[in-house]
C-alpha cells in the first residue's frame, strides 16, 4: 500500500471540510452530526455507483452527445441528487439546522464525503501510476464538489425559511437540486467534450464558480453573524 497515495487522495476533502467548519464560527454545527453527514456521503458512492451505471445502459450516443448525457445525467443528476439526499434525510430537520448557513455547512460535508471516496478509487487505485491525476483532482475536482454543495446549500436554506408563498418555497427546493446539476454537468461536460473551444472556456468558468459561490457563503456567513449579534442583545 502506497501511502502517499492515500494521503494525497484524502487531505483535500478532509482540509476543505476543515475550512468550512472554521469558517461556521457563531453557531458551530454538532460535530458528531457532521461526521455523520460526511460518513453518510462517503457511503451514498455506493448507491451511485449502481444509478450511474444502469443509467448508462441508455446512452445511446456518440461523441458530444454522449459527452453530455454521462455529464449531465449519469454523473450530474445521479451525484447531486445523492449527495442532497443524505442532508435531506440526516440534517434538514434536526434542530440544529437553524439557520441559514446550515445548509451550506451540512451539503458541503456531504459533498465531501462523497468527493473524498471518489477520489481515493481515483488517485490510489486507478491512477495510482500518474501522481499528477492527484495533484490536478486536489486542486479542481474535490474543491469543484464543494462549490457545487455551497450552491446546493444556498437553495436548500431559501426552501427551509421560505417565508413566501408555497410556489416559491418549491422553486427554492427545485433549484437545490436542479442549479448543482447544470453546474456539475457544464464542468464534466467541458472536460469531457475535449473540444478546444470549450476548454478555452473552463479556467473562466472555475473562476465563474468561486466567484458566485464565495459570494453565496459570505452572505450567509453575514447572516449567521448578524443572528448571533441579535441573540447575543436579548440576553
Amino acid at each position: 500500500m502506497d501511502t502517499r497515495l492515500w494521503v494525497i487522495a484524502i487531505a483535500p476533502g478532509i482540509a476543505l471540510a476543515l475550512g468550512i467548519y472554521l469558517i461556521d464560527r457563531y453557531d458551530k454545527e454538532p460535530v458528531g452530526l457532521l461526521i455523520k453527514v460526511f460518513s453518510l456521503g462517503a457511503l451514498s458512492v455506493i448507491p451511485t455507483i449502481i444509478v450511474e451505471r444502469f443509467i448508462m445502459r441508455f446512452n445511446i450516443f456518440s461523441g458530444l452527445l454522449s459527452a453530455f448525457y454521462i455529464a449531465f445525467f449519469v454523473a450530474g443528476l445521479v451525484e447531486e441528487y445523492f449527495k442532497r439526499l443524505v442532508v435531506l434525510k440526516t440534517a434538514y430537520t434536526h434542530p440544529s439546522f437553524n439557520e441559514k448557513l446550515d445548509g451550506i455547512v451540512y451539503c458541503t460535508f456531504s459533498a465531501l464525503g462523497f468527493a473524498t471516496i471518489e477520489n481515493i478509487s481515483y488517485v490510489v487505485f486507478r491512477y495510482s501510476a500518474n501522481s499528477y491525476v492527484g495533484l490536478y483532482r486536489g486542486i479542481l475536482s474535490v474543491p469543484a464538489h464543494m462549490l457545487f454543495a455551497i450552491t446546493m446549500g444556498y437553495y436548500l436554506s431559501l426552501a427551509k425559511y421560505c417565508q413566501e408563498e408555497n410556489e416559491k418555497c418549491k422553486e427554492y427546493m427545485n433549484k437545490s437540486l436542479i442549479v448543482p446539476i447544470i453546474l456539475h454537468g457544464t464542468f464534466n461536460f467541458i472536460l469531457m467534450s475535449r473540444v478546444n473551444i470549450l476548454m478555452i472556456l473552463f479556467i473562466p468558468y472555475v473562476i465563474y464558480l468561486w466567484s458566485i459561490n464565495l459570494k453565496r457563503l459570505n452572505i450567509y456567513t453575514k447572516d449567521s453573524k448578524d443572528r448571533f449579534n441579535r441573540i447575543q442583545k436579548e440576553r
